[in-house]
């Protein structure tokens, strides 16, 4: 089974739904993960009850070409050392200088 990378990861279940449409038709297969979890907000810690659109390794770079043909904003992210906010065009973290992280990948 080929490994499965994060493409987005954000809160809007209705951007979310939007983007694997139209990836799904330019033929990229895409996994919605966390929609069940969004009941939780305010219950569950912050970083649980996000949206997040998986695809396969080998279908990464195109389906980033497809959302960056969109004009589509990358979400923010959290740092994982120092728990600041950070710009989805951030590769690094603007508080601690600390590489951005995906630690779920």
């Amino acid at each position: 089974m080929e490994e499965r990378k994060t493409l987005v990861a954000g809160g809007n279940l209705l951007q979310a739904h939007t983007w694997k449409g139209l990836l799904e038709a330019c033929g990229i297969h895409v996994e919605l993960r966390g929609e069940a979890l969004l009941g939780g907000v305010g219950e569950l810690p912050a970083g649980l009850h996000n949206v997040e659109l998986w695809v396969r390794e080998s279908q990464l770079a195109k389906a980033q070409a497809q959302l960056s043909g969109l004009d589509v904003i990358s979400p923010q992210w959290q740092c994982v050392q120092c728990h600041e906010m950070n710009e989805g065009s951030f590769e690094l973290c603007w508080h601690c200088s600390a590489e951005r992280s995906e630690s779920h990948n």
